[in-house]
């Protein structure tokens, strides 16, 4: 007895039904997991960093002494302003470069000509700062520097200038090309002495200017008070701050400028902390630049302090899946940085793309930038993320397939 056409129809929907079934099953149930969702977490707010003190009046800022430096605070007028006697900073850096000066040797030899007698003659009739010459002396390149730094010897800023280029006017035209090239903005000189009102630039950039300057090794020896045999006696100018634990490097007062200030100090008791400079331009007398000096340096070690970035065990985020399942990202460990008062900036979660994983797994890191630099910890997770099993998996088909092309096409 033949079938009848239903039955027929029938048994071949039901052989193609349970054909499906055997293949859909398997693949439901052997198929890739979507992968988790991340989601970062609002930080643990670290506490604020304690910031250098700087005084309100004229224009301040400290920084890091390096090849590269790095500007740690800064206060009062940001606009440029004449910048007196550390125009002479500007001098010696450049000069430097030119006729290269071996931290540990003279250098090359000057004579001194009738021009530089006569510089020093009118310098000293002006009531400038001078440091006495005769036609006819021979001075090497360091100490000639020596008298520019030491006794910041506006006579011999002109003869060093002279010296290494020819004329002052050459080396201003030089000067200025150095300074745009090392990327400051509104640095600009005049002469080589700071006598100008033309010669100026922002606390900033002075600084930097004098951060760069004593991470030169022969300028740094010069500061530091390095010997060298047969230099000669060259008279220091007062060093108004040396009660307050800060060196002064430069120091002068013009009426363009005020009174300007350099100094420099250890930036903790560590052996690697390095040194700070600070720049103080426009400084209206000593009694009020000689508090700030002092301000500056009892905010020094709470400043200096490490600052906690990242915790150990804190919650940076957390992974969600698909079924349901969370895990929070731990931090594996703790980092500091002495911020000097920057604010560590906005956490950044990486995480390795995953759908199960055991607690304790590290499957990625938080970064954090703060004060230039970038701190790192990996993440790991506080639980398990598991299976969700086969009833899940039968019943969501479209995350199943999701999961299957997103993998064939990430091959």
């Amino acid at each position: 007895m033949s079938a009848s056409p239903a039955r027929t129809i029938g048994i071949v929907v039901g052989a193609i039904a349970i054909l499906g079934l055997g293949a859909y099953a398997p693949a439901m149930l052997l198929g890739p997991l979507p992968d988790v969702e991340v989601v970062a977490a609002a930080p643990p707010s670290p506490p604020a960093p304690s910031a250098l003190t700087l005084p309100e009046a004229g224009a301040s800022a400290v920084a890091r002494v390096g090849e590269a430096p790095t500007t740690l605070a800064t206060a009062g007028e940001t606009a440029p302003l004449p910048i007196g006697a550390a125009a002479k900073l500007v001098t010696v850096l450049v000069t430097s470069e030119a006729l290269p000066l071996p931290a540990d040797g003279a250098g090359a030899e000057l004579t001194i000509g009738p021009q530089d007698y006569t510089e020093f003659l009118q310098a000293e009739k002006e009531g400038t700062r001078t440091l006495a010459v005769s036609p006819g002396d021979r001075w090497s390149q360091r100490d000639v520097t020596r008298a520019v730094l030491l006794a910041s010897s506006n006579n011999h800023a002109d003869t060093l200038a002279r010296w290494a280029f020819g004329s002052v006017d050459a080396y201003v035209e030089r000067a200025n090309g150095w300074l745009e090239a090392h990327d400051f903005d509104t640095l600009r000189v005049a002469d080589a002495t700071g006598l100008s009102g033309d010669s100026v630039g922002t606390a900033e950039e002075v600084a930097r200017l004098a951060a760069l300057a004593l991470a030169q090794p022969a300028i740094a020896s010069i500061v530091d008070g390095v010997e060298v045999a047969g230099e000669r006696e060259i008279p220091q100018v007062a060093d108004h701050a040396a009660d307050d634990g800060v060196d002064a490097l430069v120091r002068g007062f013009t009426d363009q400028a005020g009174l300007v200030f350099v100094g420099h100090a250890p930036l903790g008791s560590a052996e690697d902390a390095g040194d700070f400079v600070v720049a103080f331009v426009r400084m209206p007398d000593y009694e009020t630049l000689d508090p700030a000096i002092a301000a500056l340096v009892q905010s020094v070690p709470a400043a200096a302090a490490p600052v906690p970035v990242l915790t150990e065990g804190a919650s940076y985020g957390e992974v969600r899946t698909a079924w349901g399942e969370r895990s929070a990202l731990l931090a594996t460990g703790s980092r500091e940085a002495g911020a000097w008062g920057a604010e560590p900036g906005t956490p950044t979660l990486d995480v390795e793309p995953f759908a199960t994983a055991p607690a304790g797994r590290t499957v990625g890191e938080i970064r954090v930038d703060v004060a230039g630099e970038t701190l790192t910890s990996s993440v790991e997770l506080e639980s398990a993320i598991g299976d969700p099993g086969p009833m899940w998996r039968l019943l969501n088909p479209g995350a199943i397939v999701g999961a299957f092309v997103e993998d064939q096409q990430s091959r």
